[in-house]
């Protein structure tokens, strides 16, 4: 279960928490931007058939890449994922087209590191448009715990295919934040407790630059959720004043992994 701590950057002490960063990719579409969402494999060890954000773990290539910069890493890890998992080339320059994203994407699901891959094109990563949303750092007891860094980025211009990764992802939509919530709601999709509770984030804005401007005002303290007793029951609950407008869920309805 989640334990329940100060969360003005509680210390991590636990030593298997897992860096990762994830990208939370809009677009102007309509009255609401839309957001790129993907559905994980059922049979993937966490989250399996929750619909998440691209994203993945921080590792060393993303480090060096960062200068040892540690949100930079976060943006350059969400950058690589985001190219291995839907073929989208964020955050390089000069932009690839549609076709090389999909080249770009096979190269690094073959083992090539984004390094190598951005010095054999000619690229340079550009992390200017990619702004931190938020941290999290559930403190549940599962095999895998993520502190996990949020981050929000435009879709680059052009008309981007989606090809999905096929073994970890089994399908990817454009969708409001809102549309999303109420699929959720109705339980023809599920998500767990840090995604949804984005979402509700998301559903409040009109544009994309409300969501930046946003992502601006709040703090980038870990958010870490906590159990307690409310209305009689037990809640998993997180910090008010952090910008969501959603600070509870009880826990049985709770998706935690």
């Amino acid at each position: 279960m989640f334990a329940r701590r100060a969360y003005a950057d509680p210390q991590m002490d636990e030593p298997d928490y897992i860096p990762a960063a994830t990208l939370i990719l809009g677009r102007e579409r309509g009255d609401l931007p839309e957001y790129l969402m993907v559905r994980r494999t059922s049979d993937m060890a966490f989250a399996g058939g929750a619909w998440v954000f691209p994203g993945g773990r921080i590792d060393a290539g993303d480090h060096a890449l960062a200068d040892g910069d540690e949100i930079a890493a976060a943006k350059v890890a969400a950058v690589r994922e985001t190219l291995e998992e839907v073929g989208i080339p964020v955050g390089l320059t000069p932009l690839p087209s549609s076709q090389d994203g999909r080249v770009l994407q096979d190269a690094v699901n073959d083992g090539t590191t984004l390094a190598d891959l951005v010095a054999a094109r000619g690229l340079s990563l550009d992390l200017g448009g990619i702004a931190p949303f938020a941290r999290w750092a559930p403190k549940m007891q599962l095999a895998r715990r993520f502190d996990t860094w949020f981050m929000l980025a435009r879709v680059p211009d052009g008309d981007w295919d989606i090809a999905v990764q096929q073994s970890e992802l089994s399908e990817a939509c454009w969708t409001s934040a809102r549309a999303m919530l109420e699929r959720i709601a109705s339980g023809e999709a599920s998500a767990i407790f840090p995604t949804k509770r984005n979402l509700e984030r998301l559903a409040r804005f009109s544009s994309l630059d409300e969501a930046f401007v946003d992502a601006a005002a709040q703090s980038l303290e870990r958010i870490v959720p906590w159990v307690e007793e409310r209305d009689g029951g037990k809640h998993v609950c997180i910090p008010d004043g952090r910008g969501y407008p959603v600070t509870s869920e009880p826990l049985d309805s709770a998706v935690r992994a």
